[in-house]
């Protein structure tokens, strides 16, 4: 018999507030392993606030975060960094790679810092690099392209193989060509790895290439029905 997984992330009734602002108000979403979804939204609307919450580096006023079927609610700090590491990957939106690194290196290094053996990180390393186009070894980090220094943190955050990729305006610092290129590859993740994406953007273009788009407005979350052809990309 199949066992169904269990969501990527599910969120319920999450409220948080900053002095008196409520940045986040009962909000409800869930992403299925193979489903993307986006989050659009004012700088300051709590986009990242969310994808902090997810992580576990801000701790809500109320209600339940579950990554990989796992509460985050219950787990000790120490508990709650290994599941970020087994069981989340990030992307940035200045990559924030080491620069003085080759993208082996810094793809690997997540993979050593997570206690794979060292040969088994650079092969893994590699083979993601590889598969995304970037160039693995011969040049800095810093050398690359914008659009390769992405692509790199693409590769660093799926290293460990994630259950979840959360991905913070990760197209928001690159230009118009490069911002598609990226764009397709994340969201062709669920599809080729079986992992859930969230995606916060200010960029409805980018947005329009998820599964389900939402809107946070004043705390609100609201799931946008609509299809909208961007591009010939719904």
């Amino acid at each position: 018999m199949t066992t169904t997984p269990p969501p990527a992330l599910e969120v319920h009734t999450l409220r948080y507030g900053a002095g008196d602002r409520t940045l986040l108000d009962d909000v409800e979403l869930r992403v299925n392993p193979g489903e993307s979804a986006a989050v659009t939204g004012p700088s300051g609307s709590g986009k990242s606030t969310l994808l902090n919450c997810v992580l576990g580096l801000i701790r809500p006023d109320a209600g339940r975060i579950s990554v990989a079927g796992t509460d985050l609610g219950g787990l000790s700090s120490r508990a709650l960094a290994r599941h970020r590491r087994d069981s989340m990957g990030m992307v940035f939106q200045f990559g924030e790679l080491l620069p003085e690194l080759t993208p082996l290196e810094n793809v690997a290094l997540a993979a050593l810092l997570a206690g794979v053996k060292r040969s088994s990180a650079f092969d893994r390393a590699g083979e993601l690099l590889e598969q995304l186009g970037v160039p693995a070894e011969g040049t800095p980090t810093a050398d690359l392209s914008g659009g390769e220094r992405q692509r790199a943190a693409v590769a660093r955050a799926l290293v460990n193989r994630p259950t979840l990729l959360l991905a913070d305006e990760p197209t928001g610092s690159l230009d118009a060509r490069n911002r598609e290129n990226v764009a397709e590859l994340l969201f062709s993740l669920p599809s080729r790895w079986g992992c859930g994406v969230l995606l916060v953007t200010h960029d409805e273009t980018v947005a329009a290439r998820a599964d389900r788009r939402y809107a946070l407005t004043e705390g609100r979350l609201v799931e946008n029905t609509s299809l909208t052809e961007v591009g010939g990309v719904r």
